[in-house]
């Protein structure tokens, strides 16, 4: 039998976060301009095919260990590319608005967990040569520097006619109950010998590091995960529907912020989104935030360069305290910068990280009670992820990538998330809005515009 590959605490915890209203999938709107032959369902179907030996993850699905009902990956021997590959047309005009609709209503739809987690739908319709690529992957499968390693598989660097042959493919045979058990155990003999061959000599280098580690924990619990997020109207209960939108800025104009007032990009991103949430809570919700509290989580990749390339998620979070209260973008920036040096002054990412790892192992039912619990705590009141893509332009087959919007799923309680993603000179934000408590998700988008032209307003420092 092939040797199960058991998912990780924190990929586990992806699908034991999911519910009818929290859908744990990460997703995208990609467009596209076609210089050559019309991108058809069926070219971008075998397309698609000669790629997936590259990526097996996308041919595989779940199964549970009996009695611990744990997640691993086992090849479906059932397989259909057709269901995973769909197509679409807007009616005309073809706007990007009708775009955005479209995005929201098969955001808000959870993917299959009988079948491989993943779905791309084609859009036509567009206006001139253009098409687009909705994709949705399950957060299970995938962090965002893993996804910007994807498209090393699916995109080139210049345009290409042929779409290419599948590769052959023999899935395994899907195991019994029985087998994933004993799988399972020999895995867990496997690990106790080799942690027993390895285990390291405590030199003073290892006892250093474990201090270190220590320290990295003890910050990071203390940075506000042991604390419940005070409510806002933009943190109520939530339900399955979903509204999606987007904005662009010139990553020159990011950086000439950043270069301006010191700190990094991300200090520009994260201040952008205090003065937008402080506006857009003042002006739409008429909320007095002068005393609030509003801490965001910000995800922190851990991946090592080895192992770029692989799926899975390998990142850490931040909490992030975001000066909402402050009227002065200039004050609020330097309060930002402040505490993402301190973030990385005490090594926040490991102690989250190392967090993770302490609780590997957790049974899955126990996991699943653990996820739910602290979903309802809610110790942020958003995510904001910001992923570096490839600033040179891609291609696939002949189409150039023009824009891509990334999408982050919501938590309980949380009525947006935001996701952005640098790619050939231009920063993209995709906000990802529950469809009842952000009808108005325009104006949020901007409320970011503007507080953004408020940072580019500053004189230097």
């Amino acid at each position: 039998m092939k040797q199960l590959e058991r998912l990780s605490f924190l990929d586990a915890s992806f699908l034991a976060l999911e519910s009818p209203v929290t859908h744990m999938h990460v997703g995208s709107v990609a467009i596209f301009e076609s210089s050559g032959d019309e991108m058809s369902i069926n070219r971008f179907r075998q397309f698609i095919s000669s790629r997936l030996h590259l990526v097996n993850r996308y041919r595989q699905k779940l199964a549970w260990i009996p009695l611990e009902k744990y997640p691993v990956w086992i090849d479906d021997e059932d397989f259909n590319l057709d269901f995973h590959i769909r197509h679409t047309s807007l009616p005309g005009p073809g706007t990007e608005q009708q775009l955005r609709d479209l995005a929201g209503r098969l955001m808000a739809q959870p993917l299959d967990r009988t079948k491989p987690l993943w779905e791309f739908w084609l859009v036509d319709g567009l206006p001139g040569n253009r098409f687009a690529l909705i994709s949705k992957i399950h957060h299970s499968m995938i962090d965002g520097i893993s996804s910007v390693d994807l498209m090393a598989v699916m995109y080139g660097f210049g345009p290409e006619s042929d779409p290419g042959q599948p590769e052959p493919w023999q899935p395994a045979p899907t195991p019994t109950g029985a087998e994933l058990a004993a799988g399972d155990l020999g895995r867990r003999l496997r690990t106790t010998l080799d942690r027993v061959r390895t285990r390291p000599e405590r030199t003073e280098e290892t006892v250093a590091n474990l201090v270190h580690k220590a320290s990295a924990v003890g910050a990071s619990l203390t940075s506000g995960w042991l604390r419940k997020g005070e409510p806002t109207p933009l943190n109520q209960p939530i339900g399955p529907n979903r509204r999606f939108s987007w904005t662009t800025m010139a990553l020159d104009d990011v950086k000439a912020v950043k270069n301006n007032l010191g700190g990094s990009l991300n200090d520009v991103v994260l201040t952008t989104v205090a003065g937008a949430v402080r506006s857009f809570l003042q002006d739409h919700r008429d909320t007095d935030v002068s005393d609030m509290e509003y801490r965001i989580m910000a995800p922190v990749s851990v991946r090592p360069t080895n192992q770029r390339g692989n799926l899975g998620n390998q990142v850490a979070m931040w909490l992030v305290d975001l000066p909402i209260s402050d009227p002065d973008p200039r004050s609020r920036y330097q309060k930002v910068a402040a505490a993402t040096q301190k973030l990385k002054s005490t090594d926040q990412a490991l102690g989250a990280s190392t967090i993770v790892q302490m609780s590997s192992g957790t049974p899955g039912t126990l996991l699943s009670l653990g996820a739910r619990l602290a979903a309802g705590r809610r110790p942020f009141a958003a995510t904001v992820t910001n992923v570096p893509g490839p600033q040179f332009p891609v291609f696939m087959l002949d189409a150039q990538l023009v824009h891509q919007y990334p999408l982050v799923p919501l938590w309980q309680n949380q009525a947006y998330g935001l996701a952005l993603f640098s790619y050939n000179g231009e920063l993209t934000w995709g906000v990802n809005g529950e469809w009842d408590l952000l009808p108005d998700i325009e104006e949020f988008v901007g409320c970011i515009e503007n507080a953004f032209d408020d940072l580019s307003a500053l004189g230097s420092t």
